[in-house]
């Protein structure tokens, strides 16, 4: 049975994951919109064309750190989301199952009761 910090700790690492490659993918393609209208503008629009490439480079960068930072904080928001219903179903099932038994639903319970389907799951 892990113990709720190394448990805590899996989750902190599985949401950077999440994190991370959402983030690298936002970024790609935030990098691909950014080039092709770069080029766009570039071929389309003389004034652009007059910039200078230092210039067109920031607008890219601009685009790609963007798209990494939305994307990014937009996938830990969902796995947030889902881990407080899934942990929210488990404390309802916990709760009901320990109604049923004649407990009152606490938090040290609720632990306990974690322990015991954790060990029945092991067996």
């Amino acid at each position: 049975m892990a113990t709720s910090t190394e448990r805590r700790r899996d989750e902190v690492e599985e949401a950077y994951e999440v994190q991370a490659r959402a983030g690298i993918r936002g970024g790609i393609q935030a990098f691909a919109m950014g080039v092709g209208a770069t080029l766009i503008a570039h071929y389309q629009w003389p004034w652009f064309k007059r910039q200078t490439l230092q210039f067109k480079a920031m607008i890219i960068c601009a685009t790609t750190v963007s798209g990494l930072t939305i994307a990014a904080e937009h996938a830990l928001l969902e796995h947030e989301n889902m881990r407080r219903r899934e942990e929210a179903a488990m404390r309802r099932q916990a709760r009901l199952e320990l109604a049923k038994r004649g407990q009152v639903g606490t938090e040290s319970e609720i632990a306990s009761w974690r322990r015991e389907m954790a060990n029945q799951e092991k067996e």
